[in-house]
């Protein structure tokens, strides 16, 4: 086994990588990490994480083989308004309950259609 530091990034085919940008920005709080041509970085606040924006790949908003991505709540009682804010910036919500009783759980889609999990544990 070799030691790693996890996963450290996803990139997604976006059709317009700005507009991506603003979704994940005004849901999630990502910021800018750095630029390319057609190409967005950002970084989770406070996190490692990495979310590329990548206009020129092909395959668009097609999910190959990808069910979902999670985005994991600090606390439960942002389930609302994280939902809200997805609405908000052009995501649709296709599901939201709870796993358990205090662990709720909402499906959304961002604007290429990736299905998203925003959750608490």
């Amino acid at each position: 086994m070799i030691k790693t530091f996890g996963l450290t990034h996803l990139a997604l085919a976006a059709t317009d990588a700005e507009r991506s940008f603003h979704f994940y920005h005004h849901v999630f709080g990502v910021e800018d990490y750095f630029r390319e041509p057609n190409r967005i970085h950002v970084k989770t606040p406070g996190c490692h994480d990495v979310l590329t924006f990548d206009q020129s790949m092909p395959r668009q908003g097609e999910k190959g083989g990808i069910a979902h991505i999670g985005f994991r709540l600090q606390s439960p009682d942002d389930i609302d308004e994280a939902v809200r804010l997805a609405v908000e910036a052009g995501g649709t919500l296709l599901s939201r309950g709870e796993f358990n009783p205090g662990f709720p759980y909402a499906y959304i889609t961002d604007p290429d259609g990736y299905e998203i999990e925003i959750w608490f544990e």
